[in-house]
């Protein structure tokens, strides 16, 4: 397999909150200059991409990214995207004109919605269940339109139209890849059929494998090659230079954490959040530096479980993932810009290596 490292970045600092615990880094407003700084201590880090995040009253992500991309070098950008408010095949083309004008730099992170009050926010009222269908049927439509060249017609349940074709093809071959997430049996059932990298929150070892198991089955009851698809993991690291110091900084973060202040958070799914919950309660550290009252303390919303350590201690705990088939792994950071800078010094160098090791 192929590392892949992906980070985060928002269009503004968040408000109301300790610049040293911020569980959202999304921003509720917008600041050129600090999106320039987010993105470029990814790139200077080594990071192979950010994701860019949405929710129904921040800045928009694509204009967000394509500034990012005009001051950065190399980094990637994984953008969300809510399918139910622009049609898959202006989507397709305007994602497509951003990977042709970066030379590849974009993948899409499709998000069915997890809260029915932020799909509100934008006008859309259709329940959980028919928002995964309609998500099915848009990357459906997206892969097709970045890969054929003769117009096609298409009728479905959410998305008809005749003629579909865009002159505009993707840069990265044979098209930009699609990243999805959510733990509910119809995102399972929906992403198994049509997504090429598989998102997760950081469980446990042992929960992440069974996920990983179970999801390649449904890949192959729907016909398609499970080897073909992708995982990533997310997490929240904490490191410091000494074990002591990162977990005095993992009870400090826990300590500032207000959910009132990160109530815009948008979270994959409700049922993935649950999970978070539960895992929790079996205990406050698991898989040996797997932190979970963080994740308790928000009700499970967003990427919330932290691996606690020195950068030696959480790569080995970072590598491990990959072992059960997670190549791609999402890290943030509590203190988003410091820590992203940090990171790129000995964590990412190390969890490297270890991938580097472990394949040979």
């Amino acid at each position: 397999m192929s590392l892949e490292i992906i980070g985060m970045i928002g269009a503004a600092p968040e408000k109301n909150v300790s610049s040293k615990s911020q569980v959202s880094v999304i921003g509720s407003g917008i600041d050129g200059d600090h999106v320039i700084n987010f993105a470029k201590a990814h790139d200077d880090s080594g990071f192979d991409k950010v994701l860019v995040g949405y929710s129904s009253n921040s800045a928009d992500g694509f204009i967000v990214a394509m500034h990012a991309a005009a001051h950065t070098k190399k980094v990637g950008f994984l953008i969300a995207h809510r399918p139910g408010f622009v049609s898959p095949t202006v989507l397709a083309r305007k994602a497509a004109t951003f990977d042709q004008l970066t030379n590849g730099r974009i993948a899409i992170h499709i998000i069915s919605g997890g809260s029915d009050d932020q799909q509100m926010m934008d006008g859309d009222y259709l329940d959980k269940s028919s928002r995964y269908d309609r998500s099915g049927e848009f990357m459906y439509i997206l892969k097709r339109i970045w890969t054929e060249d003769s117009p096609f017609d298409f009728n479905g349940i959410h998305y008809q139209f005749r003629n579909a074709v865009s002159s505009i093809k993707c840069y990265q071959q044979p098209r930009i890849p699609i990243y999805f997430g959510g733990s509910s049996e119809a995102a399972l059932n929906v992403g198994s059929r049509e997504c090429d990298v598989y998102a997760t929150f950081g469980e446990p070892l042992a929960e992440v494998e069974k996920k990983i198991d179970d999801f390649r089955l449904r890949a192959k009851k729907s016909g398609r090659n499970p080897d073909e698809i992708r995982f990533s993991v997310s997490t929240r690291p904490i490191v410091a230079d000494t074990e002591a110091e990162a977990w005095d900084r993992a009870y400090s973060v826990l300590e500032s954490v207000d959910p009132k202040t990160n109530s815009n958070i948008s979270a994959v799914s409700a049922t993935g959040s649950q999970r978070l919950v539960d895992f929790a309660k079996r205990g406050e550290v698991l898989d040996q530096r797997l932190f979970m009252p963080i994740a308790a303390a928000t009700g499970g919303t967003g990427n919330s479980t932290a691996l606690v350590g020195t950068a030696d201690q959480v790569s080995d705990a970072l590598l491990e993932y990959y072992k059960l088939g997670a190549s791609t792994l999402l890290i943030r950071g509590f203190d988003p810009i410091d820590d992203a800078k940090y990171w790129g010094k000995d964590l990412i160098p190390m969890l490297r290596e270890k991938v580097y090791k472990y394949d040979k």
